[in-house]
């Protein structure tokens, strides 16, 4: 039976990191802050009592919600935060985490509470591997010894009764300042024991924190098909190639701007372009440059941002190089993209099949997305597809 209820701290505001919202409810790569520590600690502990700003109070409760968390209202201070959360710990060890460390391993989390139920604490923290020095007023003054120095982290785990004990004693002293939970538990006579962590145990504190780590992205792939007949506008990428034949199609039949329209709508994991776009009267004739800003407002609700696109064009006939310049840069500007993010080339058959015979074309495309945050908007765009 799991003997450990942790307390993890979404309180702060995050200034330093200078995002829209809480740190902790930004996406680092495919969930928030919180939902990876939710993740790692859920396997370990009895309950989960999560620490939230008044503010972000609804939205942590939503996201914390499947994992039965207990949400409660921080205070004004990190130590204010704390202590209302361990008030909520029954378990006999308990363990202390700032959701700002999303990326904590469950191999740090078993350590520091092994620890805590061997030794009455466990602290995360590595050696510190930099020179250290002491400066006053921009001056070097005095060079430290590195030896038995520790950069602390958390999580922190420990006894309840005793950082419960601690806390309290603190609370009735409120000109002390305490940095960590650890120097809380030792100023009132106990033992902090050191459990080595890891330097990817990283907190996210500044904007270099964020951009140093992985976005989330996806690979989307699209490929497209039409015949060539006489009397119709070749269109490729929204330009006018001048040709003998044109594509046949219930829109204007472009053929490029069709596959990278369904790369596109295949990363967001959304429907094709058969499906949004039916062979119905509305899009008889339809401009294709059109149907794109459409696509292109799919992934703006779907909060991905386009990173490139590269799409090569299948034509026995006519020769395109002349034209491909035209066609990034109307792709590029209708995508609100740098030239250099888009890439088009082309290809032959060698003479084979229906393309080889000059009586059709294809294109293929791939694009890579980043998630920039949150995903809102599924449900009312499915629920606009399916009354199509």
């Amino acid at each position: 039976m799991k003997s450990t209820d942790a307390v993890i701290l979404c309180a702060g505001k995050g200034a330093r990191a200078k995002t829209a919202k809480n740190k902790v409810l930004c996406y680092f790569g495919a969930k928030t802050a919180i939902e990876y520590c939710l993740d790692a600690f859920a396997p370990f502990c009895n309950s989960l009592i999560v620490v939230a700003a008044e503010d972000d109070i609804d939205e942590i409760k939503e996201i914390s919600a499947p994992y039965s968390a207990t949400v409660t209202v921080g205070g004004a201070t990190r130590f204010l935060s704390v202590l209302n959360g361990l008030k909520k710990a029954t378990s006999p060890t308990v363990i202390i985490h700032d959701a700002a460390r999303p990326f904590v391993t469950k191999e740090i989390i078993e350590k520091c509470i092994k620890s805590a139920e061997t030794h009455g604490s466990g602290i995360a923290a590595t050696p510190t591997v930099d020179t250290i020095k002491r400066v006053e007023n921009g001056m070097i003054v005095k060079n430290i010894k590195r030896d038995g120095l520790y950069n602390v982290q958390t999580p922190q785990a420990f006894d309840t009764k005793k950082i419960v004990d601690a806390y309290l004693k603190a609370a009735e002293n409120p000109n002390s300042l305490y940095t960590d939970d650890s120097a809380v538990f030792a100023a009132y006579g106990y033992a902090p024991v050191i459990v080595e962590s890891d330097p990817s145990n990283k907190k996210i504190t500044t904007p270099q924190d964020i951009i140093a780590l992985p976005p989330c992205q996806k690979i989307g792939n699209g490929i497209d098909f039409h015949r060539l007949v006489p009397k119709r506008k070749l269109i490729l990428g929204g330009v006018e190639i001048p040709n003998k034949k044109g594509l046949l199609g219930h829109s204007d039949a472009d053929v490029l701007t069709h596959a990278v329209m369904d790369a596109l709508l295949s990363a967001i994991g959304m429907p094709d372009i058969g499906v949004l776009f039916p062979s119905t009267e509305q899009y008889k004739n339809a401009n294709s440059l059109e149907l794109l800003d459409e696509v292109m407002r799919y992934v703006s609700e779907a909060k991905y941002s386009i990173m490139s696109v590269s799409a090569v064009v299948i034509a026995k006939e006519p020769k395109l190089s002349p034209f491909m310049t035209n066609i990034r840069q109307t792709l590029a500007e209708r995508m609100n993209l740098e030239l250099h993010q888009i890439n088009v080339s082309a290809t032959t058959t060698e003479g084979m099949g229906v393309i080889g015979q000059g009586d059709g074309m294809a294109a293929t495309a791939v694009c890579l997305l980043n998630r920039t945050e949150k995903c809102t908007y599924a449900k009312n765009v499915f629920d606009d597809i399916s009354a199509v």
